[in-house]
C-alpha cells in the first residue's frame, strides 16, 4: 500500500503526497507487450522481482524453457494464459484468480492464444539478474535491435541476456547451449558488450 502525508496547500486545505512513485510501465513495440513493473529488485533487497504483463492476442510469450536457481509465479488477473508445465505437452489454461508455481529447473512457456489481451503477474524468487534480463529485452526492442520475434539480433547480446535470466532451452543439448552461449558470453564481456545494455537498467538501480 503507497503511505502518504499529510501537507496544507496555501488555501490551509488538506493535500496528499505520495511519498512512492507510480509503477514504471514499458511497451515492447516489436512484440506489443507491456510491462508494469510492481517490485524492482532494488526494492525487494535482491529477494523477488515482480512486474505485471499485458499480451496482445496471438502473442508467442516465451518457448519452452527453465531457469537453473529461479522459481516463478503467474496469476493470471484477466483474460486467458496457455501454459506449458512440466512435460512437453502439459498444456494448462490459466483464467482469471488462478495461479501456478514453477519451481527451479521445471520447462515451462507461456502464450496468448486467444483472440483478447490477458494480464497476469508475474513473481522471480530470488531476483538474480532476472530485472536486467527482462530490461534489456525491452530495451533492445525500443531501439529496433532485435528480430520479428523479439530476440536480440547481435549474438554475443543474446548470450549476455540469456545468462542474466538463468536461463536454459527445452530440447538443445545442453551441452551445446553451455559451449555455444558460455563462449558467446565470454566474448562479449571481453570485447565490453556489455556496456552496450547496462543503460537499460543501471537507471533504475
Amino acid at each position: 500500500m503507497t503511505s502518504t502525508k499529510l501537507g496544507f496547500d496555501s488555501n490551509t486545505s488538506f493535500i496528499a503526497i505520495s511519498n512512492q512513485s507510480l509503477p514504471e510501465q514499458i511497451e515492447n513495440p516489436v512484440t506489443g507487450d507491456r510491462m508494469t513493473i510492481l517490485c524492482s529488485t532494488h526494492d525487494s533487497n535482491g529477494n523477488s522481482f515482480k512486474a505485471q504483463f499485458n499480451l496482445p492476442p496471438g502473442s508467442n510469450g516465451s518457448p519452452l524453457h527453465y531457469h537453473n536457481h529461479l522459481t516463478e509465479t503467474f496469476e493470471v488477473l484477466s483474460g486467458s494464459l496457455e501454459m506449458e508445465v512440466g512435460a512437453k505437452g502439459n498444456i494448462k489454461i490459466l483464467r482469471p484468480g488462478e495461479i501456478v508455481y514453477v519451481p527451479a529447473g521445471t520447462p515451462h512457456s507461456f502464450r496468448n492464444t486467444s483472440d483478447e489481451w490477458v494480464t497476469f503477474v508475474s513473481e522471480v524468487r530470488p531476483a538474480g539478474e532476472f530485472e536486467q534480463f527482462i530490461r534489456a529485452m525491452y530495451g533492445l526492442a525500443i531501439d529496433a535491435k532485435v528480430n520479428k520475434e523479439g530476440m536480440p539480433t547481435n549474438p554475443l547480446q543474446l548470450a549476455l541476456v540469456i545468462q542474466k535470466a538463468d536461463l536454459v532451452f527445452v530440447g538443445l543439448p545442453l551441452f551445446v547451449q553451455k559451449l555455444i552461449i558460455g563462449t558467446l558470453a565470454q566474448i562479449a564481456r571481453f570485447l565490453g558488450v556489455e556496456r552496450s545494455l547496462v543503460k537499460y537498467w543501471k537507471q533504475a538501480e
